[in-house]
């Protein structure tokens, strides 16, 4: 969810349709949490049944669009061209560290004291107990999850999981150079990406007992990384041609045997992205696409504090509020807005601030040299 652009003299261009894409994810997560935690969306619900139901049972499928988008991004940045090796993947995985779990860590502390606070105003499953050392540990480790640890606020999960995905494709990156040697193909890395995003569709994401660990999300991961290669206008259509097989074959075959939804909507994402993910929209464009990209732009720290004022809003209107449909219906709209609100303020007193005081510890990944030269490839792409 991290946001993304391009640097130096086209600073206020865009990715348009990613921003687009994680803005309206970010929206419907933090809908799906009100109206699965509740209570104000239980009181509410009388009001519009079908969309609170909906939201409850299906809002959390737009983590799909992360979890592509983050690949798609990932091939982007680590592996642009598809080629295998990388310099430092102990350093490349700690710069990941870096950037994801520092805001992570106050968005913990946040939600802590949210807990707190709205213990004193009602009884909710919702509320966690305060914790213990061993179980702040083990969130500041991104290893809660894997430990069997509550999780401190809803949505934690998945900073645990993007970065167990951004070092599993970095250790892949590094086997695929030690496969490759010296050589300069593009295959190894799609091979190997192929093969792990078909392990995850036909067993590891049949099986909940796997859901906190990556490999249970990285078919959804790999099809967003193969997208980005597969979009790549320089390759010649036959490479393209397989790529996107790569993609399609083992999806549809995974479906054919066990049909899941959150699998068909990550394969139309990986399909949107391949057509249009690399389409590059100017901020100024209009005043819509500038919400949008600023939406994008904010939508982690959305993720990582929406929790924490749902949350509170809720204890305050179970205790303050008189429990009529149309009040509390309010108050869901309320804690949607003050979620963004409070994003914003996020981004930039914390998570931007903490980027550029800890941009020391996270220096630039280390691309190896070939990789930024397609061109020379053996009949890969044209030129």
């Amino acid at each position: 969810m991290k946001a993304t652009g391009v640097s130096g003299p086209n600073a206020a261009v865009q990715l348009g349709l990613i921003n687009l894409l994680k803005a309206g994810a970010a929206q419907l997560i933090v809908l799906h949490h009100l109206a699965f935690y509740g209570p104000m969306a239980d009181a509410a619900r009388p009001l519009m049944p079908s969309i609170v139901d909906w939201l409850d049972h299906n809002g959390r499928i737009a983590v799909q669009a992360f979890l592509v988008i983050s690949g798609f991004l990932v091939a982007k940045s680590l592996a642009p061209s598809g080629l295998p090796g990388i310099r430092n993947p102990l350093g490349t995985i700690w710069r990941r560290y870096v950037k994801l779990a520092p805001p992570f860590i106050v968005a913990m502390f946040l939600a802590i004291g949210a807990s707190a606070l709205a213990s004193t105003w009602m009884v909710h499953d919702s509320i966690s107990a305060p914790p213990n050392m061993s179980q702040l540990a083990a969130h500041v480790l991104l290893l809660h999850g894997v430990l069997g640890y509550e999780s401190l606020s809803a949505g934690a999960w998945y900073v645990a999981i993007d970065f167990q995905l951004y070092a599993l494709i970095t250790g892949l990156l590094w086997l695929g150079g030690r496969i490759a040697g010296h050589r300069r193909s593009t295959w190894e890395m799609p091979l190997l990406v192929t093969l792990g995003l078909s392990v995850s569709l036909f067993y590891f994401n049949r099986d909940a007992e796997f859901d906190v660990w990556a490999p249970y999300f990285f078919g959804s991961y790999g099809l967003g990384i193969l997208a980005w290669w597969a979009s790549d206008a320089r390759r010649s259509f036959g490479t393209k041609l397989a790529l996107l097989l790569m993609m399609a074959v083992p999806t549809v075959l995974a479906l054919a045997l066990d049909f899941r939804i959150r699998i068909a909507v990550a394969a139309v994402v990986a399909c949107v992205l391949f057509l249009f993910g690399r389409t590059r929209l100017s901020t100024y464009a209009s005043s819509g696409w500038a919400v949008v990209n600023y939406l994008g732009k904010i939508s982690y720290s959305i993720f990582l504090v929406h929790f924490p004022v749902c949350l509170v809003v809720n204890a305050a209107f179970t205790r303050f509020v008189p429990d009529d449909a149309y009040l509390q219906g309010a108050g869901v709209i309320w804690a949607w807005a003050a979620s963004v609100a409070a994003g914003a303020a996020f981004f930039h007193w914390v998570e931007t601030p903490l980027g550029r005081f800890l941009a020391g510890l996270a220096k630039p990944v280390a691309v190896p040299s070939f990789a930024a030269k397609p061109a020379g490839l053996r009949g890969q792409v044209n030129t």
